[in-house]
């Protein structure tokens, strides 16, 4: 198994015009978070220039420069040894994952996942992938698993994507999370698909690569009125990714 460099501020990819790292010190994290502000808060019209929760102590920090040092893309990864960690990722607090906690393989949970409005560029999204392939192979993870988020808290614009998710997406009964939040979109009411396209178009682009990958969801969206979002559970086994996807990935990796 590859060893994973771990020092902070270590580069874990350089392609193209881009370097993804792990985050070094206090302006590397307020710097992701500025962008991650600008990315989900901002359009809120609320805050104070900063998205941070509790849960950034815990993570490790993954920031997508440009050769000129402007930060493209940035997220965080929270890993746990096995599914009876999953209650202290962020994803439970929304979700009852009770069932993964039978997973026995390291998972790594993927959040705020955000591109800068200013890199309109598919290399940013390709490079965040290899960057999130070497993390796998370098600590064995088995499972990536986040929320996946749709801008915005009214769920009518969202409804034929959602139904696309429950007809072609949903979890294995096995894994399946359950309702925990009082404020919820149930898939099951969401109607029929009309224009598959469009669907698929109106879903966040990293949602759409989860599900290229064989990436499954939960059966319903939770409304997060602090940060104007409804979200997806979304879940990726390693194991289930088809050879010829993952063999892209890793040449991503490399």
């Amino acid at each position: 198994m590859e060893t994973l460099k771990q020092d902070v501020g270590a580069a874990l990819l350089h392609k193209g015009r881009y370097v993804a790292r792990l985050a070094a010190g206090a302006a590397d994290l307020r710097a992701t978070q500025a962008l991650r502000y600008r990315c989900f808060v901002a359009r809120g019209g609320a805050g104070d220039g900063v998205d941070s929760d509790i849960f950034d102590a815990a993570c490790q920090h993954v920031m997508i420069e440009d050769h000129g040092g402007a930060l493209a893309c940035c997220f965080r990864i929270l890993p746990l040894t096995s599914g009876a960690e999953i209650h202290t990722s962020y994803a439970a607090q929304f979700y009852d994952l009770s069932r993964l906690n039978a997973f026995d393989a390291p998972m790594v949970e993927v959040g705020r996942f955000c591109i800068s409005p200013d890199a309109a560029d598919s290399d940013v999204l390709r490079v965040a992938w290899g960057a999130l392939a070497r993390i796998v192979d370098a600590r064995g993870v088995k499972m990536l698993f986040g929320c996946s988020s749709f801008v915005g808290v009214d769920p009518t614009p969202a409804r034929e994507a959602f139904a696309v998710l429950r007809d072609r997406h949903t979890a294995p009964a096995q894994w399946r999370p359950r309702v925990k939040s009082p404020e919820f979109v149930g898939f099951e009411s969401c109607g029929q698909v009309g224009d598959r396209l469009a669907a698929l178009r109106a879903m966040p682009s990293l949602l759409r690569s989860y599900l290229a990958m064989g990436g499954w969801v939960s059966d319903h969206a939770v409304i997060d009125r602090t940060m104007n979002t409804m979200h997806v559970f979304t879940g990726l086994e390693i194991d289930a990714v088809p050879p010829a996807r993952a063999a892209a990935l890793r040449a991503l990796a490399r």
